[in-house]
């Protein structure tokens, strides 16, 4: 391994990302993507679009995504996660559509990074702890090794005035620190390729005037150039860095990767922060132990495995680019198996958790002309994560907010961010809980699109009200909390696997899922009741008896999918795309 490539060098000034600006940086030969978020994270990417190559750094910076002007595809801030592919606007992209990130320290008015560091970044001790002053970066067409020679030959004066003798206090991998009259400055030398470098300095305690002091190295680090390139010229010109990298395919980009069997508990997660979102509702900010969270979609939910042993799925009401933590909000029910309750009484601030990486298995379309958002109780979490990044891209979207009471509103700080695009019912019979779906939904147009979350009753209301005025079925979106079919599992069938070429017996009080899992056929699973649609399978003979509540009707009808978990089959065998 390079032992360069471990080293920590500056790649960028702060005064390189100032509001909503994508910097392009450059470090052994890799081109970086250097931007700043509006939560104040630096992130370091490398400079090229998954999808053409396009560099990042010609995109657009929105505050909390990075988008690629080409086609489109948007990244998250802190993870590089694409989540959001234009030519695919009814997915969700696979959480392996990520681009690379470097590490990224700001210190003392630099941005510093490793291609592949060793260990954690450390302040030169030079600098710990004292005023500094970051000069304008200078580039230099010559190797990284001549250009730290000469750096070495740098005279200054503390004032500015003429050059005075100056010592070589101490020369590490990428830089010097040199002394004139007491003054001390710092010369780094930024490896861009294998003839190209760029010269950073940074003055210790530096006198007043700053404006006199730039001019002053601008000129003497000018000058310094000059010399260096002088002698690069007669020198060969190294061959320049080769990099490689991986190219995504487009076609598969959209298509979520397929998960291991079962709920999955693959993170830790320690409690931040646990807090009354409204009355009933807890709210919990859950943050890694040690790595960066995966990325979050809009309307994506977590498995949450608790201290009883119990698992249970909880919606995301992430904005787009919170990265660094999960936030999810817990109704207590009343009569709860033991999930609830657990989490609003057993589980406290500190505690750690496992979790799954978040699935996306209600999707956000983000080319609507108009979406409306209906959200009753506890389906608002959901529907926050969407409402959030419908705004942030200022799209056109309503969120119709059904709750008991104002008691009742959820997570009021994101709701009073949302203004005017938040109309909230409190109280409502159920009739006038209809009359004022009919009234949310009776402008139906082309590309609009509905998204409902809550109570199976209101859902089912929404559904058919949404049908009888004009909605069609592919506008529609929704997602329940749970199953409120009552499952009948009394049947027995054969399922046949195509692509694993076995076939195998259901038998009475037995799922699809199960017998799968039993003979070792990796299945992906959450809820495991027929409501989160993790388990989808597809169809390829036969007829299934869907007892789920995640297909829609035209779906059902079409026998092309099945849910494993609790659905089962009409014919004696089913022919499944497994």
């Amino acid at each position: 391994m390079n032992e360069n490539l471990q080293h920590w060098y500056p790649v960028a000034s702060s005064n390189d990302l100032p509001l909503r600006h994508v910097y392009q940086g450059q470090l052994w030969g890799r081109e970086l993507a250097v931007w700043r978020a509006d939560d104040g994270f630096v992130n370091v990417w490398e400079n090229r679009c998954l999808h053409r190559g396009v560099r990042l750094s010609i995109g657009l910076n929105e505050g909390r995504e990075l988008r690629c002007l080409y086609h489109g595809w948007r990244y998250a801030n802190r993870t590089a996660g694409c989540t959001y592919i234009p030519a695919h606007p009814a997915d969700a992209p696979a959480r392996t559509i990520c681009n690379n990130t470097y590490h990224a320290i700001e210190a003392h008015g630099l941005v510093w990074s490793s291609v592949e560091p060793m260990g954690d970044f450390a302040v030169p001790e030079a600098l710990e702890g004292q005023e500094t002053l970051a000069l304008r970066p200078i580039p230099v067409k010559a190797a990284p090794e001549l250009a730290l020679k000469h750096a070495a030959t740098y005279r200054f004066s503390a004032d500015g005035s003429a050059a005075n003798d100056t010592s070589v206090e101490a020369k590490e991998g990428g830089y010097v620190l040199l002394s004139a009259d007491g003054a001390q400055m710092m010369l780094f030398v930024q490896p861009i390729d294998a003839d190209r470098s760029v010269l950073r300095g940074v003055l210790i305690n530096p006198t007043e005037d700053h404006l006199a002091l730039l001019r002053y190295h601008n000129s003497g680090l000018s000058a310094l150039r000059d010399v260096i390139e002088s002698d690069a010229a007669k020198l060969p010109t190294p061959a320049a860095i080769e990099v490689s990298f991986s190219k995504v395919d487009a076609d598969l980009a959209a298509m979520p990767e397929r998960a291991k069997s079962g709920p999955k508990a693959e993170l830790r997660v320690t409690v931040a922060q646990k807090w009354l979102a409204s009355d009933g509702v807890m709210g919990f900010r859950l943050e890694s132990l040690n790595e960066q969270l995966p990325t979050v979609q809009p309307g994506a939910h977590i498995d949450v495995h608790m201290p009883n042993g119990m698992s249970r799925q909880y919606s995301l009401t992430n904005g787009p680019g919170e990265q660094d933590h999960y936030t999810i909000g817990v109704k207590l029910e009343p009569k709860s198996r033991g999930g609830s309750e657990c989490m609003h009484n057993a589980v406290q601030t500190g505690d750690v958790l496992a979790i799954s990486a978040p699935r996306a298995n209600f999707p956000l379309r983000r080319d609507a002309t108009q979406t409306v958002l209906v959200a009753g109780g506890i389906g608002i979490t959901p529907m926050l994560a969407m409402a959030q990044t419908l705004k942030a891209q200022n799209l056109p979207f309503q969120l119709h907010y059904f709750a008991q009471s104002e008691a009742h509103l959820s997570f009021r700080p994101i709701l009073d961010d949302l203004g005017e695009n938040l109309i909230t019912h409190l109280g409502l019979s159920p009739d006038e809980t209809g009359v004022a779906l009919r009234n949310a939904l009776a402008s139906y147009d082309y590309a609009h699109h509905l998204y409902i979350c809550g109570p199976g009753p209101m859902l089912e209301a929404t559904r058919k009200i949404a049908g009888d005025q004009g909605w069609p079925e592919e506008a529609v979106h929704f997602e329940y909390f749970k199953n409120v079919n009552t499952i009948d599992d009394s049947s027995s069938f054969e399922v046949a696997l195509a692509r694993s070429a076995l076939t195998l017996h259901v038998p009475a009080g037995k799922s699809i899922l199960d017998v799968l899992q039993e003979n070792g056929i990796e299945t992906p699973s959450s809820c495991e009741q027929g409501a989160c649609g993790t388990c989808l399978a597809t169809v390829i003979e036969g007829e299934p008896d869907h007892q789920d509540v995640y297909l829609s009707d035209s779906e059902k009808a079409s026998n092309s999918k099945i849910l494993t978990c609790v659905s089962r089959s009409k014919s004696k065998r089913l022919v499944l795309d497994i």
